[in-house]
C-alpha cells in the first residue's frame, strides 16, 4: 500500500543517528516539562521552539514532536503521585489515579497509564498514517470558499463546543485584530501600524505565544504560591516488574474500553480547538456510564486511569492531522508546531504531502518512535522524573523567564519581540485570572491571515457576493455546519429558557 511505503521511507529518513538523538532529547525534555506543574507541553514547546531554528527541518520537527509526546506522559506522574496535574489533560486521570496511589497502588496506576498512553497514541498514529493521504487528496480540491468554510468550522468549535461562548468570541476577535496588524493581504498597504516601521512586521506568533503560555504561567503560579508536597517520592514512584506486568494486564482486560477511548480521542483531536483536554474528560465520563460498577469511579477504579489516558494521547496525535493537511491546528500545541513548520520555510497544507514527502513522512514516523521512547523511559526512570519536583519553583521560575525572553529574541533578532513576550506575559496572567481561554486567541492569531485571505479571494471570485459559500457543493455543507456551531449556544440558551418556563407553568407550581 502507498501509505506503508511512504511510512517506510519516513522511518528510513529518521534512521540518521543525529535525528534520532534530537528526537530522544525532545522526549526527555518533554517528560521533564510534563512533570513540572505550571509548565506543561504547550508552554514547553513554545519556549523551546526558537532553539530548533538552528537545526535542519526534519531534526527540528521531530525534536518538537518529542517534546510534545513526552509531556503527554509526564503529566501523568504528578497527577497520580501528588494530585497535581502537570498538564490540563491530566486532570481527569487524577480522579482515580490519586486514590489508587493513596491505597498503595501508585505503581499499578502509573504502569497502566503509561501502557495505555502508548496504546492510544499508536492507534491514533495508525489512523493518522492511513487517513493522511486521502485527507490531503480531498483537500487539494478545496478553493478559497472551501478553505474559508473549514476555517469557520475551527472557530465555530470554540464557540459551540467550548465552555463560555462569549469569552471565546472575545478572544477570537482579539486574535483576529492582532493578525491584521502589518501589511494588507491584498493591497500590501500598512494598516494599524501607527507610523511605526517595527509594527509593519505585525505580531509574530511565537513571541505572543511564549508570553501567554510561558511568562503568563510563571506569574499565575507565583500568584497562587504554588507548592507541591513531596511524600516519599522515590518509594512511591518506583515501578517494579510486577507493577509493569500488572499494568499491562489491566490494559488488556480493558482492551475495548481503551480502543473506544482512543478512537474518541482521535476524532475529538481532529476537531479544531478541541484537543486532548476535552477528549480526556469525555472518555472518563463515557467509561463511568458504561461501567458495571460506576460507584467505584473516583475511589480508585483502574478504568478511570485507562480511558482518559488513551483518549488524551490519541487526541494529541489527531490534532496534528488537520494542521499538516489543512494548515488548521487542532490544538494550541499543534498551532505552535505549525509555527515551526512556517519557520523552516514550509507551508502546511495538502501540497506539503506532494512537495515535501520526506519532511511529512519522517514526522509521521516519529509519532511511533517518540511514543516508544517515552514509554521505555517512563517505565524505567519514573523516580528520577518525579524527583524533578524537588527543584524549588523559585529556581525554576527565573529559568523559564530567561528562556522565554531569549526564545522571543531568537526568532527575528528583534528587541520588539522581547517586549512582546513581556507584555503578553502580563496579558496572559490577567486573562487567566479573569477566566478567559487563551486557546481561541492563539488559534485566531495563527489563522487570522489565511482566513482573511480566503475570504477576500472568495469575494473577489464572486464579485462581492457571500452566496458563493452556499452555492458550491463542497463549501455549502461545511459552511452550514459552521453556522450551526456558531448558533449552538443561542439554541441551548433558548432551550433552557423554554424548559424553565414550562417548569414554572406546570400544574402544582
Amino acid at each position: 500500500m502507498e501509505a506503508l511505503d511512504l511510512l517506510g521511507a519516513g522511518f528510513a529518513t529518521l534512521m540518521d543517528p543525529s535525528r534520532l538523538a534530537f528526537m530522544l532529547a525532545g522526549v526527555i525534555l518533554g517528560l521533564l516539562v510534563g512533570v513540572i506543574p505550571g509548565v506543561g507541553g504547550t508552554t514547553g514547546v513554545a519556549i523551546l521552539l526558537p532553539i530548533t531554528v538552528f537545526l535542519e527541518p526534519v531534526s527540528a520537527l521531530v525534536m518538537l514532536a518529542g517534546i510534545y509526546w513526552g509531556s503527554m506522559y509526564g503529566g501523568l506522574i504528578t497527577s497520580i503521585l501528588f494530585a497535581v496535574p502537570g498538564n490540563p489533560w491530566s486532570v481527569a486521570v487524577m480522579f482515580d489515579g490519586r486514590p489508587l496511589a493513596v491505597q498503595g497502588k501508585a505503581g499499578l496506576a502509573m504502569a497502566a497509564g503509561f501502557w495505555v498512553s502508548f496504546f492510544g497514541a499508536i492507534i491514533a498514529s495508525i489512523l493518522f498514517t492511513f487517513f493522511a493521504v486521502p485527507f490531503a487528496s480531498m483537500a487539494l480540491r478545496f478553493g478559497p470558499p472551501e478553505m474559508f468554510a473549514v476555517l469557520m468550522i475551527a472557530f465555530g468549535t470554540f464557540i459551540g463546543l467550548g465552555g463560555n461562548a462569549n469569552k471565546a468570541m472575545i478572544m477570537i476577535a482579539v486574535g483576529f485584530l492582532l493578525s491584521t496588524v502589518g501589511l494588507d493581504v491584498v493591497t500590501g498597504q500598512p494598516r494599524l501600524t501607527f507610523g511605526s516601521i517595527e509594527m509593519m512586521r505585525g505580531f509574530h506568533f511565537v513571541p505572543v505565544t511564549i508570553g501567554l503560555f510561558g511568562i503568563g504561567e510563571v506569574l499565575a503560579n507565583a500568584a497562587e504560591r504554588y507548592k507541591v508536597q513531596i511524600e516519599e517520592v522515590t518509594r512511591a514512584a518506583k515501578l517494579g516488574l510486577h507493577d509493569i506486568t500488572a499494568g499491562g494486564m489491566a490494559v488488556l482486560r480493558n482492551f475495548w474500553l481503551a480502543t473506544g477511548a482512543a478512537l474518541l480521542g482521535f476524532v475529538t483531536g481532529i476537531l479544531p480547538g478541541a484537543g486532548a483536554t476535552p477528549a480526556s474528560f469525555m472518555a472518563y465520563g463515557a467509561a463511568q456510564k458504561m461501567s458495571r460498577h460506576p460507584e467505584r469511579f473516583g475511589k480508585g477504579a483502574i478504568e478511570g486511569v485507562i480511558a482518559p489516558e488513551a483518549a488524551n494521547n490519541a487526541a494529541g496525535t489527531g490534532s496534528i492531522l488537520p494542521m499538516l493537511v489543512l494548515g488548521i491546528p487542532g490544538s494550541p500545541t499543534a498551532a505552535i508546531l505549525m509555527a515551526g513548520v512556517f519557520m523552516w520555510g514550509f507551508i502546511p497544507g495538502p501540497r506539503l504531502f506532494t512537495e515535501q514527502p520526506e519532511f511529512v513522512w519522517s514526522f509521521i514516523a516519529s509519532l511511533y518512535l517518540s511514543n516508544l521512547g517515552a514509554l521505555l523511559i517512563c517505565l524505567t526512570a519514573t523516580p528520577l522524573l518525579a524527583l524533578m519536583l524537588r527543584t524549588p519553583y523559585a529556581i525554576l521560575a527565573p529559568i523559564i523567564v530567561v528562556l522565554s525572553l531569549v526564545g522571543g529574541y531568537a526568532i527575528q533578532n528583534a528587541m520588539m519581540d522581547v517586549y512582546l513576550v513581556a507584555i503578553f506575559g502580563i496579558i496572559g496572567f490577567i486573562l487567566r485570572r479573569l477566566g478567559y481561554p487563551l486557546a481561541p486567541l492563539v488559534v485566531a492569531l495563527v489563522l487570522g491571515y489565511p482566513t482573511e485571505e480566503a475570504l477576500r479571494q472568495s469575494l473577489i471570485m464572486s464579485d462581492g457576493s457571500p452566496l458563493i459559500f452556499f452555492t458550491r457543493p463542497l463549501s455549502a455543507p461545511i459552511m452550514i455546519a459552521a453556522l450551526v456551531l456558531f448558533l449552538l449556544p443561542a439554541f441551548q440558551l433558548l432551550r433552557r429558557r423554554l424548559r424553565a418556563r414550562a417548569e414554572r407553568e406546570a400544574p402544582g407550581e
